[in-house]
């Protein structure tokens, strides 16, 4: 049941939203995102000037993105991706790419709305996000109430069910651990952190993301280079199942288009978060120069966790020779799909064609650590979606521990209904942020114009 509702909400109606608005974006912006050098020195390339502490208070503009980059690279860049291919063929890599595109002007206009938008905190520093810039500029408090609403929702769900239980479910594929234990544990942990508030989530942001980032990537390539014969093969059956009607696996059966454009980008979006709204609560804490340079930010935001890490993922699984088209459909029509023919146990197996069984550890390791700065990224959006539903700031203790509840829950969840609730949940969150991004893009993208 929560299969057809997440499929029912997403096919055709947000597919096409996503991809249409991300559309609008870059039409406006005259396709600023094929600037590349542009933005890159206005965000990552900029970590190498000096720059004036203005004693604002709030997150740098490295933790901010850290603290972004905690909840976009997460399960989504390894089980996501993982899962989106068995259920959507190699096909869905190319939608994944896609939306990606596009969708580096969507997080580029939503960031810098954030910023513009944002407020000063009351411990100091800054606090905002697309409930800010839906009710501050639009009057559109209902819009700005549902977004918090499903942001709340979407932070149990997404961010403590989905990380946990790709946790317990990699670590009891690897080493036989106990999936409530591991979930206390990961309970515990999550907990001393978070209970530090936004400053302490951020620092840790800032040694964990790239750590992992870079431990992943570099075994990720490694595994991707000792198959490098089968790197053309894999783009042909990524750009061939996604543009053919019915991309045919043997015996004229195969994977819908719609199959792989429903996984495609909905995987995407859980990744990236453009368009969603969430991660552009954490980019409304940093001490910015301006609007526009944020927004720089959240478009490499966009770029590294799909167009690199993902991209890692997918061509380390589809060059490895693990997945079998024909079986991974054979047990969708039968029913008989289980939790170690996808997710984070079919990226343990790529990885385990190089190095062993030290493979299934290697990402196992990857995804604990990408899982649990995802779960700090999570539990923030939570709280502040949360403060400006209820008005009380002073409810976020009791949802810390409420969200911690749930990730000790989500260890022992089903894969397919803790994905399925994601996906309702993002996709309701994302819909009024959608057409507040639409309305606001021109404004946006003239912020562009005061930064030259």
């Amino acid at each position: 049941m929560l299969e057809r509702v997440a499929d029912g909400l997403w096919q055709p109606w947000l597919l096409g939203l996503f991809l249409l608005v991300g559309l609008w974006c870059t039409l406006k912006s005259g396709c600023f995102q094929l600037s590349l050098g542009t933005w890159l020195k206005a965000s990552v390339f900029s970590l190498f000037r000096r720059r004036k502490n203005r004693g604002n208070g709030g997150l740098t503009q490295f933790q901010a993105l850290a603290t972004a980059l905690a909840s976009t690279i997460g399960t989504g860049s390894i089980a996501g991706v993982a899962t989106a291919i068995f259920f959507g063929g190699p096909g869905a890599v190319f939608w994944m790419w896609l939306s990606a595109l596009v969708g580096l002007m969507t997080s580029f206009v939503e960031k810098t709305l954030a910023v513009k938008y944002r407020r000063r905190a009351r411990g100091g520093g800054w606090e905002g996000g697309p409930m800010e810039y839906m009710e501050r500029r639009l009057g559109w408090r209902f819009g700005a109430k549902w977004f918090s609403l499903w942001c709340v929702l979407a932070s149990l769900t997404g961010g403590a069910l989905v990380q946990s239980n790709s946790i317990s479910a990699a670590l009891h594929a690897s080493f036989g651990w106990d999936r409530i234990r591991v979930g206390t544990v990961v309970a515990v942990c999550t907990g001393a952190v978070i209970l530090g508030g936004i400053g302490r989530v951020g620092r840790v942001s800032e040694r964990l993301v790239p750590a992992m980032a870079l431990l992943f990537l570099t075994t990720g390539i490694a595994v991707i280079a000792a198959h490098r014969e089968m790197i053309l093969p894999a783009l042909g059956q990524i750009v061939g199942c996604a543009l053919s009607p019915k991309a045919a696996v043997g015996g004229g059966v195969g994977y819908g288009v719609c199959a792989a454009l429903r996984y495609g980008v909905a995987r995407g979006v859980f990744t990236n978060e453009a368009g969603v709204g969430s991660s552009a609560m954490a980019h409304a804490a940093a001490d910015a120069d301006s609007p526009a340079q944020e927004g720089c930010w959240g478009m490499f935001e966009v770029f590294f966790a799909t167009l690199v890490v993902c991209s890692v993922t997918a061509l380390a699984i589809l060059t490895s020779g693990v997945y079998d088209p024909a079986g991974a459909l054979a047990a969708i029509q039968s029913g008989t799909v289980t939790g170690d023919m996808t997710g984070a146990p079919l990226a343990g197996a790529a990885f385990a064609t190089l190095f062993g069984q030290w493979g299934r550890v290697i990402v196992a390791v990857c995804l604990l650590l990408f899982a649990f700065t995802s779960l700090l990224g999570w539990d923030y959006y939570g709280e502040r979606g949360l403060a400006y539903l209820t008005g009380e700031e002073s409810l976020g203790k009791p949802f810390r521990m409420l969200f911690l509840l749930t990730v000790a829950l989500g260890s022992v969840g089903q894969v397919g209904q803790v994905w399925a609730l994601s996906d309702i949940c993002n996709g309701l969150m994302a819909l009024p942020n959608l057409l507040a991004v639409a309305v606001l893009a021109p404004e946006a993208i003239r912020e562009l114009g005061r930064d030259s």
